[in-house]
């Protein structure tokens, strides 16, 4: 059970003396550097997801036409 004098990271529980580092948020909120690390490559997945998704695949003048002869004629 943890003294409520003692900090903690508030996401992940450990305490300031299991981590390199714990950085205070507002009313007195703490996450440790491990925790960090974890959201960062969380953040870092969404962005290649959004990026991945958002890409255009521009088509060659060739497939155009093709795509356009569906189009009209089939």
């Amino acid at each position: 059970m943890k003294d409520k004098d003692q900090l903690y990271c508030s996401f992940c529980g450990k305490t300031k003396e299991l981590t390199k580092r714990l950085i205070a948020g507002p009313s007195g909120i703490y996450i440790c550097d491990e925790c960090i690390d974890v959201c960062r490559e969380v953040l870092k997945e969404d962005e290649e997801k959004a990026k991945a998704k958002h890409q255009i695949k521009l088509l060659k003048p060739f497939e155009i036409k093709e795509r356009l002869d569906d189009y009209i004629i089939g």
